[in-house]
């Protein structure tokens, strides 16, 4: 976990993560490193250098009585009482879906833009507007809140060529809505969606050609790519505005609780709360997406691959994030009793497994039929979803538009 304190809490046997302030700053070539000598520490202390982070995963922690930075202390307060608010049940939606997904298509637009030109901002080496992304996350979380499937589920839906950008739109949003399922305050809440924002802000350091290549990546490429998570870090630390829990999930959204992931090959409890969540999120959205490389997945099967994946994610995490989009997430494609193919509209509140769906294709004559809208949750529909199927073995290229009502460019 990383913490921010003063150079005079500073001593033998800590881990430096990073300097606050400029390399000139300070007399050594590197930032990152044990602190193994009185010395070091001297040349430190006489420094110009005023704060610093250090990760205390990797080296001493402060001393009893030295003050850390508060996003640390809060960090540790979240943590402690996480898993007694996991079963706690999100509100049912204020406003019905049709209606808050025409309203999250206008700040998805709106995010859209607004995304790109911070990014645009990050690239050129300018500082980004932190009061623009906490003004999204805002717009962000109140569309979730008013109903929490509409603007995750559009999100989604992004052209290849917008991945980048759309990505951390939608990562945004499933870190509030998880947030909240999760049981957590507002405030943590509004962390976690400036988290997700933020979270990839390190590929902009990446060469934009490297990003969008539909091929496979040679080894530098992906060494590159891999190395996305500490440019970012760098990026945040240098604006000096967000605090240790953004820049904790920017660092580490890519760790897996068995220690295989990067790039500090942490394990466990080693991760942050934040960053477990991060890496769920980064990860649904990332394979249910069409990039520039495949196809999105659907996302009831991705939701069953992720199940699969032991070792990757935090199960309690997980878990709860399955309950935020679903075990048929918006847009999954599923076979009735009836024999009747549908595509899911929205969640059902009190039970995962009856959702509302649209019918439109007979499985067994492969003929469409008029779509008609089935709560499965009513005694009175007669009809129970008994599997998944996938749009791309039928051949479908419309589902986008039978669920959002928005028509969808084709697929290449």
């Amino acid at each position: 976990m990383l913490k921010r304190i003063a150079v005079a809490d500073l001593r033998v046997g800590m881990y430096i993560q990073e300097f606050c302030g400029s390399w000139m700053d300070h007399p050594f070539w590197k930032s990152k490193f044990l602190l193994e000598t009185q010395q070091d520490l001297q040349r430190i202390q006489a420094s110009s250098i005023g704060e610093l982070w250090i990760d205390v995963s990797k080296g001493l922690d402060v001393a009893a009585g030295a003050q850390a930075s508060s996003e640390a202390e809060a960090q540790q307060e979240i943590e402690a009482t996480l898993m007694a608010a996991v079963e706690r049940r999100r509100s049912p939606p204020v406003v019905a879906m049709d209606v808050e997904l025409e309203r999250a298509a206008k700040v998805c637009a709106r995010s859209k833009e607004a995304v790109l030109s911070m990014f645009s901002d990050a690239r050129m080496g300018r500082a980004l507007d932190f009061g623009q992304a906490e003004s999204l996350v805002t717009e962000i979380s109140e569309s979730v809140l008013r109903h929490p499937s509409a603007l995750i589920s559009l999100a989604r839906l992004k052209h290849a060529d917008e991945y980048t950008y759309m990505h951390s739109v939608a990562v945004c949003a499933l870190m509030i809505a998880l947030a909240r399922q999760l049981g957590l305050g507002e405030g943590a809440v509004r962390e976690a969606g400036l988290a997700g924002l933020l979270h990839d802000v390190g590929k902009m350091a990446i060469d934009q050609d490297v990003l969008n290549k539909p091929g496979k990546l040679n080894d530098a490429e992906f060494s590159a790519v891999r190395r996305h998570p500490e440019a970012g870090g760098e990026i945040l630390i240098s604006g000096k505005q967000v605090s240790a829990l953004v820049l904790d999930v920017c660092l580490h959204h890519h760790e897996k609780v068995d220690g295989s992931g990067y790039p500090h090959g942490l394990q466990g409890e080693q991760i942050s709360l934040f960053a477990r969540m991060g890496a769920v999120c980064d990860v649904y959205d990332a394979i249910t997406s069409n990039r520039p490389y495949k196809a999105g997945w659907d996302p009831a099967e991705s939701i069953r691959k992720m199940a699969e994946w032991k070792g990757h994610f935090d199960e309690g995490v997980f878990q709860a994030f399955v309950k935020t989009v679903g075990i048929y997430p918006v847009g999954s494609l599923v076979r009735l009793e009836s024999g009747r193919l549908a595509v899911v509209l929205e969640q059902n509140a009190k039970s995962l497994l009856v959702p509302r769906v649209k019918a439109f294709f007979l499985a067994k004559s492969k003929l469409p039929i008029p779509p008609v809208v089935i709560d499965l949750s009513k005694p009175t529909a007669q009809d129970r979803i008994v599997g998944r199927e996938s749009a791309a073995a039928w051949g479908f290229e419309h589902l986008e538009e039978l669920w959002s009502g928005t028509p969808q460019p084709r697929r290449r």
